[in-house]
């Protein structure tokens, strides 16, 4: 038997698992079963702060996604944690493939279901992230071959949601895709949807006013819209090079970023052509990281850096000086956010990642200023918010849908 781990020091208690025994008859301390339809026999298994999910299938299968689940997360995409993979094991018996479970992620089942996430629905920008992944995953090269919703889990980003991929077994890696291998990974994904939502439907699952062949062709749409804006080309007359800039700037919006482009003039020198070489997602995740140290999603982080920008000003205002940004971010984070964070009992403040929470405070903060006619400070709001919205939320740090 053979046991490969990433990162042994921190996860060495998986070194004692029964190895030698399937998956199916495990009975170890923090072990449960994983709701849901699966090809293979899944496990979750806690250990202190840290959940496990342990999956059983042929060694060449476990091997090949331990490879490309490492593939993925090298290249900055967003996907499971590999923690380790088992083959060799007695009798012939299949490979395991060991990952972390994504903490505050949301399965599918519960978003579109609609009961019990008061804070607030999301379903309806689930399909929008699992369309602007898998055209990540593409720009990166990688043929997913199965994406589904059910391969996919969910966090939530500030009024959005940030999809990862939880199974590879059918991906493959490429330097560039093509325009068909593309369309065939799109494809599979629309059908996989629909197939889901449908499955959802008969079981009376599926919330009400989601019509599941609309919400699977729409995100073919959502797909092409995307890709279009991240590697169209753009042509334009030579003394309009601000055209770069607005370019530049879409792409920003959505989250990404250039890092290069070619500009190439026509034989005449009169019009210009702007190709997009290589774009790279987390623009504003790594500005934030940057100015902070904070961890974000990107629609996470775009809020909290507006938030950074307008106490930026307001200390502006006050001193009548200008004030660089790294200390104005500095002060942001010991004054505004800490502070907000520190008025959350301990017990509550588990129950959302703290950039989200914060982000929630702003909308509440928002919400309470508008019904007082004036801003409110950010102790009552933290106050209302705890007291009005999160005492009583569900947690999300583990949430499991209910059995179909």
């Amino acid at each position: 038997m053979r046991l490969q781990l990433v990162k042994a020091a921190e996860h060495g208690a998986v070194v004692n698992w029964p190895f030698d025994q399937p998956l199916a008859e495990w009975s170890i301390e923090g072990m449960q079963k994983v709701a849901g339809l699966h090809r293979h026999v899944v496990r979750m298994v806690e250990v202190g702060q840290t959940s496990y999910v342990v999956k059983e299938l042929p060694d060449p299968l476990a091997e090949r996604e331990w490879r490309l689940l490492r593939e993925l997360a090298e290249a900055g995409l967003p996907t499971a944690e590999v923690v380790g993979v088992v083959t060799g094991r007695q009798d012939e018996a299949d490979g395991l493939l060991i990952t972390r479970h994504l903490d505050f992620s949301l399965p599918y089942r519960t978003l579109l279901a609609g009961r019990g996430l008061r804070i607030p629905y999301l379903g309806e920008r689930l399909l929008d992230a699992l369309a602007g992944l898998l055209v990540r995953v593409h720009l990166a090269g990688f043929y997913w071959g199965d994406c589904s919703l059910s391969n996919t889990l969910f966090r939530r980003d500030a009024g959005a949601l940030s999809a990862y991929i939880i199974d590879v077994e059918t991906g493959e890696r490429h330097e560039q895709l093509s325009s068909g291998q593309r369309q065939l990974d799109l494809q599979i994904a629309t059908e996989n949807v629909l197939g889901g939502l449908l499955d959802l439907q008969m079981g009376g699952l599926l919330s009400e006013g989601i019509d599941p062949v609309e919400t699977a062709l729409a995100i073919e749409q959502s797909y092409e819209r995307l890709w279009l804006e991240l590697t169209g080309i753009d042509e334009f007359n030579a003394d309009e090079t601000f055209r770069v800039d607005q370019r530049l700037r879409r792409l920003h919006d959505l989250g990404f970023d250039a890092a290069e482009l070619e500009l190439v003039t026509t034989l005449d020198s009169s019009r210009l052509r702007l190709v997009p070489r290589v774009v790279e997602h987390g623009f504003h995740a790594q500005k934030l990281r940057t100015l902070t140290g904070l961890e974000a999603g990107e629609n996470q982080a775009r809020r909290l850096l507006n938030d950074i920008s307008r106490y930026k000003a307001v200390v502006e205002k006050r001193s009548g000086c200008k004030v660089i940004e790294s200390v104005a971010a500095t002060r942001w984070l010991e004054e505004r956010f800490e502070r907000a964070l520190a008025g959350i009992p301990a017990e509550l403040a588990s129950k959302l990642e703290p950039a989200e929470l914060y982000h929630q405070v702003l909308e509440h903060r928002w919400f309470l200023s508008e019904r007082a006619g004036g801003d409110v400070g950010i102790d009552e709001t933290v106050a209302s918010y705890v007291a009005d919205v999160l005492t009583n939320a569900p947690g999300e740090q583990m949430v499991t849908p209910d059995e179909p």
